[in-house]
């Protein structure tokens, strides 16, 4: 381990949190209405006023994370921004029934019946697995379930449920992640059955990283590692012009997704926490050297050195194609996630050096 690049990566890290935590509290807060913008042009200008729950709800939920958790974010304008959008988010403690009651609605919804979230299945439609659904359940039950036993005992069996389904996204004897299986894991014919998605299959690695952790499972964590980190990186990294591709066909089809060769900023922020996690695990050097491999090319061509924050859609030669900080699907959330847990993680390393 070179403790010298990894404390260079910490400080670059720690103050790229630092410029996007200002540049969000700057320009997101609606101060006239309340809530937060996300529609968020290059240099700080809103150009949509239009408000979306997920993305209120993911805000508030990096800045209590940030509250909590940094003692240089524990400020009272982090925090009165946070109680005031979604209280019931912020505060687990007061509306913790409701809470409860909420995730037995979510899990009714994905295990008993869909069609009360509006899409009733239709006739001919074929019932699809779709990874996003358990690693996003998944995630859930480690966030309700952080520091309290009981939650934990109570959620237990969903969460190996979870763990199930995501490894049925293992397909090809092995060889690939396919987004869409079918309920019994098999998988699906023409294009939506050959989906691959590189960012997913990163993102459901290192919640499989902890929830191996949490368990202490070390079968897991070999799967995590194997299928769900290096396959998916192999598989999805551009050869020629670095970085991730959005989507592939594991066929070697072009995939039907017209932004599927493009770079997006959201899969290299999970592929920086899934190789940095592998690493603090199981300390190969092998996953130290794709974590910098991935670190180089994101912190060249997402950060905006002028206008703070990062882009968020490149081409695939790395360009930038958007140039606004902020969308219907980029807010405050997958970068300062992946940079506070990068950081984090680098903090227990370096404490543990000698």
């Amino acid at each position: 381990m070179s403790v010298v690049k990894l404390e260079e990566c910490r400080r670059h890290i720690r103050e790229q949190l630092d410029g996007v935590v200002e540049f969000w509290l700057k320009y997101s807060h609606d101060t006239v209405h309340g809530g937060f913008f996300t529609c968020i042009g290059r240099d700080g200008n809103v150009y949509d006023e239009l408000k979306y729950v997920w993305l209120q709800g993911r805000q508030v939920w990096m800045y209590c994370r940030l509250y909590r958790s940094m003692d240089r974010f524990r400020r009272p304008e982090i925090l009165e921004a946070a109680k005031a959008v979604f209280l019931i988010v912020f505060c687990w403690g007061a509306f913790q029934l409701e809470a409860e009651q909420m995730m037995e609605q979510l899990i009714y919804w994905v295990r008993e019946d869909s069609s009360g979230l509006g899409r009733p299945q239709l006739p001919g439609d074929v019932p699809t697995n779709s990874m996003a659904v358990p690693m996003m359940l998944l995630c859930l039950v480690q966030q309700l379930s952080e520091g309290r036993l009981e939650m934990g005992k109570k959620y237990a069996e969903l969460g190996s449920w979870c763990v199930s389904e995501i490894q049925q996204h293992i397909q090809r004897h092995g060889t690939a992640i396919l987004e869409n299986v079918s309920v019994s894991g098999a998988e699906l014919p023409g294009c939506l059955g050959r989906l691959q998605n590189p960012g997913h299959a990163l993102e459901a690695g290192w919640f499989l990283l902890q929830y191996a952790v949490d368990n202490d499972n070390k079968e897991i964590q070999r799967t995590a590692i194997e299928k769900f980190v290096e396959l998916p990186y192999e598989s999805g990294w551009d050869k020629d012009h670095g970085g991730l591709f959005y989507f592939l066909d594991v066929d070697g089809h072009c995939p039907t997704q017209l932004e599927w060769s493009m770079k997006l900023w959201w899969p290299h922020s999970e592929a920086l926490v899934a190789f940095l996690m592998a690493y603090s695990q199981t300390k190969k050097p092998e996953l130290l050297e794709k974590f910098f491999r991935v670190y180089e090319y994101t912190f060249s061509h997402f950060p905006d050195s002028k206008s703070g924050e990062w882009f968020g859609y490149l081409t695939q030669e790395g360009k930038v194609a958007l140039d606004f900080k902020g969308g219907p699907f980029k807010g405050f959330f997958h970068v300062p996630r992946c940079l506070y847990m990068c950081e984090s993680i680098l903090d227990d390393l370096l404490a543990k050096k000698d």
